[in-house]
């Protein structure tokens, strides 16, 4: 009579298990859409615009898309200026829980999902400054 709790718990913990191993990779989904959104919404901002803060927002809309809370979002500009053919590249990273129990929320440190993507400011643009690093496109 014992084995049917025992049977039930293994049952609650497998699922709960195989929830968590989801929801790792749906944030990790989630972190990678919102950072190339980001770095878009950076190369092809408008010349009098702020391209750092269109990235941001993006990247802020595109993780509140797939369900999360923007505020845990971090997102970091690791290179590139708004400058013709200069290679901007962004990276986002996403906090999760060790384990979350419906209802009851998510408890531990557990694990960040983190993704980067780059592209380029396009060369044949017009009224974007100029980069040094010898963009072959003519004003």
């Amino acid at each position: 009579m014992e084995v049917l709790p025992f049977g039930v718990l293994t049952f609650v913990v497998g699922a709960l298990m195989v929830a968590n191993a989801w929801a790792v990779i749906d944030a990790k989904m989630a972190v990678s859409a919102a950072v190339r959104e980001a770095t878009r919404a950076f190369v092809e901002a408008p010349v009098e615009g702020d391209p750092g803060a269109l990235a941001d927002g993006a990247a802020r809309a595109a993780i509140a898309g797939a369900g999360r809370d923007p505020a845990n979002l971090v997102l970091t500009h690791l290179d590139g200026a708004f400058a013709r053919c200069e290679t901007v590249r962004y990276e986002a990273s996403y906090q999760l829980p060790a384990v979350r129990v419906p209802w009851l929320g998510g408890f531990g440190a557990g694990f960040t999902a983190t993704a980067r993507h780059a592209e380029v400011v396009d060369p044949y643009r017009s009224g974007v400054p100029r980069a040094v690093n010898g963009c072959v496109a003519t004003p």
